[in-house]
């Protein structure tokens, strides 16, 4: 199994914490004492990877904000990691005038123009601070790991490269420019981070992974295919209500760069009329790599991780119990002879009780932070029935029979928000093989401007309709669809935390989704119209020429996929099963 893009990015980001050397393993010295400078694409970069007790430990004493007000610290170095901006170099070189620290470790998150550089060192001359800057790197990392295998290319300024940018009408060639040179920026960061490791595992003299959890057996030097998609093979997906944990709580909750925000005590429910709102104070939650219940139940239908969050909290209360059992037992004084005879044994029992606290503490922080988040999760499902949403989806998509008509849930007043009716309708008119005629049209857009929709989506999803007909098939989105299940067994419980009262219990049937199946096509090097004018470049070829053959015959072992317009978490939940069942 090839290291994970996580493992690379977090490998590179403790070496330049460490001046760029790698960090040291198993020494008892105390880590050099430093500062972190960043702005805030670097704060993105580094906080789903490292928790400020890791950066401690790293030696990180302050982490600060660029254009923040900072005050000087002149006997401990500053390590930074920022974007190569005009902003950003005036600060820097500020910085140097003002000798706010004693060194500086200058990292920028992408390659550094020469003349950018000059202001710098132009700057350091000026202010007679040539021999404090220890260091420029480098260091292409301009991407954001959210998972083992998933990255996204940014969060600052996100809107700018999205969907929609590339796609509005009044795009000029020097925006679309600009937005595929930020694309490529990043993308090649990817690469470069991958390639620079890669030669590094050759190289025997280097220490980079000595120690650490990578070893090079895990690295397979067959080069990976890199799968360029654009968002329009598949609109209707990104739109679809899903019914997986981790993609659920980023549809419906305050979810980026794995931290959750909620309201404390905020249902979906509004306020009665004329009552005075409760005060709500925001909660923050961090889905990590290190919470196994995530790890394991992210990619799990909502009703199973509703029954996994109660069955844990149901062990937990029974060690809980146990704890508080062995407390009172030793807690007696020879009234008891009965007790008394059980001490020996017990003094055994409490001690491994009481060794496993901490651990049972943290495991009830995990549970409480699942019970809180899969609660909010299921007051959006509940009021906006978007289990009723997801089933009528999934039988559109899969040309299933319907058992009620479009035009009864777009005009119930208490089945979902606007958005979702509207969400709704464009998957019906995507997947329908042959469009509503006018009158029909006319009916269902009477239905959505009642139900407070705003119908300029379903302009533009005409038109692209209109444009893509010309140029290709509709997607096929498989034999997908859902099992309803009987009735929730330990959730139903009357003690149960979780009231799913009215809510399906809905199981999902494994399908490859259009991203999918073309990665599957190109992997397996399988001959299919959906995928059969993809051009192939391959950059090792001397002339950029382009073919639509592979040079190489076999299937390929690795695969690097990317979406032009945006991903979502249904396409990542999709791949990493499809990983799953190659595996078997």
């Amino acid at each position: 199994m090839a290291a994970s893009v996580r493992e690379k990015q977090t490998v590179a980001l403790k070496r330049m914490l460490n001046f760029n050397a790698p960090p040291l393993k198993n020494t008892a010295a105390e880590p050099v004492w430093k500062v972190l400078i960043y702005d805030r694409f670097g704060q993105d970069i580094i906080s789903p990877l490292l928790s400020v007790k890791e950066l401690r430990d790293m030696g990180i004493t302050l982490h600060l904000l660029l254009h923040s007000d900072r005050d000087p610290i002149p006997d401990v170095p500053a390590v930074y990691f920022v974007m190569p901006t005009e902003e950003n170099i005036d600060r820097i070189c500020q910085d140097l005038r003002n000798q706010l620290y004693e060194s500086y470790y200058l990292n920028f998150i992408s390659a550094i123009s020469r003349s950018k550089l000059e202001d710098i060192a132009s700057a350091a001359l000026a202010a007679n601070a040539v021999s404090l800057v220890t260091k420029v790197f480098d260091q292409y990392l301009n991407f954001i790991t959210l998972e083992d295998d998933m990255f996204i290319l940014c969060h600052q300024n996100k809107e700018l490269i999205s969907y929609h940018a590339i796609n509005r009408a009044d795009l000029q060639d020097t925006d679309m420019e600009a937005i595929m040179d930020t694309i490529v920026d990043s993308l090649f960061c990817f690469f470069k981070l991958d390639k620079k490791l890669r030669e590094n595992l050759r190289d025997a003299r280097n220490s980079l992974f000595t120690g650490d959890s990578m070893a090079a057996g895990q690295f397979s030097f067959q080069r990976p295919l890199f799968v360029l998609a654009d968002r329009n093979v598949d609109m209707a997906t990104p739109l679809h209500h899903t019914w997986t944990y981790q993609a659920l709580i980023h549809d419906v909750l305050d979810f980026h760069l794995n931290r959750v925000m909620m309201e404390e005590g905020a249902g979906a429910e509004p306020s009665p009329a004329g009552a005075r709102p409760k005060k709500k104070s925001r909660k923050t939650y961090d889905l990590t790599a290190a919470d196994k219940f995530w790890q394991k139940h992210k990619g799990s239908p909502f009703p199973e991780v509703a029954e996994s969050v109660q069955e844990e909290l149901d062990t937990y209360r029974a060690q809980e119990d146990e704890v508080k059992r062995l407390k009172s037992i030793m807690g007696l004084e020879g009234e008891d002879e009965g007790a008394i005879s059980m001490l020996s044994d017990n003094t055994a029992k409490l001690t491994s009780a009481m060794s496993s606290l901490p651990e049972l503490l943290e495991k009830k922080r995990l549970i409480d932070l699942h019970t809180n988040v899969a609660t909010a999760v299921l007051d959006h499902i509940k009021s906006r029935k978007l289990d009723v949403y997801f089933e009528y989806e999934e039988k559109l998509m899969s040309k299933s029979t319907l058992d009620k008509s479009l035009l009864d849930i777009i005009s119930d007043p208490d089945a979902g928000t606007s958005e979702d009716k509207m969400r709704l309708f464009l998957i019906f008119y995507i997947t329908a093989q042959l469009a509503p005629s006018e009158s029909d049209l006319e009916q269902y857009k009477k239905a959505l401007t009642d139900a407070g929709c705003d119908l300029s989506p379903l302009n533009y999803i005409k038109q692209w309709k209109a444009f893509t007909k010309m140029a290709a098939t509709p997607a096929n989105y498989g034999n997908s669809g859902v099992k309803p299940m009987g009735l929730f067994s330990r959730v139903m419980n009357t003690g149960s935390q979780f009231v799913m009262e009215g809510v399906k219990n809905l199981v999902l049937k494994q399908h490859n989704l259009p991203v999918t199946r073309i990665l599957d096509n190109l992997m397996e090097m399988k001959s299919h119209p959906e995928t059969d004018d993809y051009r192939y470049f391959d950059p090792k070829m001397l002339r950029g020429s382009e073919s639509s053959i592979p040079r190489n015959k076999n299937p390929f072992q690795e695969a690097i996929v990317f979406v032009v317009g945006g991903g979502n978490y249904i396409e990542y939940q999709n791949l990493v099963d499809y990983t799953k069942v190659l595996q078997y």
